[in-house]
């Protein structure tokens, strides 16, 4: 599955919720079922800048592809950086720098979020770009 294709699956899900309560406890299960990150993976490099809570990405490269973890302690939080990796993961890195975050807004996340929240967001989304370029430079 492209990442496009990816993204148009979990702007349907969205599409299907009536209200932001639901899309909130939506994002909430997501981040449930994510599974986390070890601990010894939960240091300062993996941690995101500019989020309320703390975040951490981190990223592995494995026969051409990208493969994100991620964990919070957040549970917000926890659930929005799950909806990345579901869509980033698996992907090469052309993939992922050829790609857009378009899908944020036709969910109507960024309206949802406190300025604070959606600056989170806009850091995670930094640093998934930023994993595709330094693992590019690195092929």
């Amino acid at each position: 599955m492209t990442i496009k294709e990816k993204q148009k699956e979990l702007i349907e899900e969205f599409a299907f919720l009536e209200d932001w309560e639901q899309k909130y406890e939506y994002i909430i299960d997501l981040g449930k079922e994510l599974k986390g990150l070890p601990q010894e993976k939960k240091v300062d490099e993996n941690l995101i800048r500019g989020c309320q809570s703390k975040v951490w990405i981190d990223a592995e490269y494995k026969d051409g592809k990208l493969f994100f973890q991620a964990d919070s302690d957040g549970i917000l939080p926890k659930g929005i950086v799950s909806l990345l990796v579901r869509i980033y993961s698996g992907h090469s890195t052309q993939e992922i720098l050829d790609s857009d975050f378009e899908f944020i807004s036709e969910i109507g996340l960024q309206e949802f979020l406190s300025p604070s929240r959606a600056n989170g967001l806009m850091a995670m989304t930094k640093q998934i770009k930023f994993y595709a370029v330094a693992f590019q430079l690195k092929k």
